[in-house]
């Protein structure tokens, strides 16, 4: 069910990008309730509280949306982020980047938190294409963001049990 929406995210972005679109998805199983998981990082500016590469999370709206700027740690820049679509029931989120210092274009990103082993699985998926250096590096950078996020995201569901 959960691919389901997350194919339904990639199609999305391949209707939308000319190029083919990359695909990353990465997961977590964390001994700890998802509602308790979902509560810690729920919150669609929050990525701003449990993400260690982002220093600050400025919500604001557009045309009627919830758009995030991620101020980068370290000085690198920022990030601008708009929600597409919201579950509480489902304890989801999908959002797209609308700029930012990523080197990807057409990024359309899903978080989900479902039960999981004894508690919770965290699962974020995206589809982007590359912009401005080959797939590969593209890919690693993806993979790296969801990386340092997942382990966050644990450590702080583990924290708050």
């Amino acid at each position: 069910m959960i691919r389901s929406a997350f194919c339904a995210a990639a199609l999305l972005a391949l209707t939308a990008t000319a190029a083919p679109a990359l695909e990353m998805v990465k997961a977590v199983t964390i001994a700890v309730p998802p509602e308790k998981v979902w509560a810690a990082i729920g919150n669609f500016c929050g990525i701003g509280d449990w993400h260690p590469a982002v220093e600050n999370c400025e919500a604001s709206m557009q045309d009627g949306k919830p758009i995030r700027t991620l101020t980068i740690k370290g000085g690198e820049g920022t990030i601008v982020e708009t929600e597409l679509s919201r579950s509480e029931d489902k304890m989801t989120y999908s959002y797209a980047m609308l700029d930012g210092i990523l080197p990807v274009a057409g990024y359309i990103s899903t978080i989900a938190v479902t039960p999981g082993g004894e508690g919770s699985r965290v699962t974020w998926f995206g589809v982007f294409e590359a912009k401005g250096v080959d797939d590969a590096k593209a890919l690693a950078k993806i993979s790296e963001v969801y990386e340092v996020g997942l382990a966050a995201i644990a450590e702080k569901a583990k924290a708050a049990k």
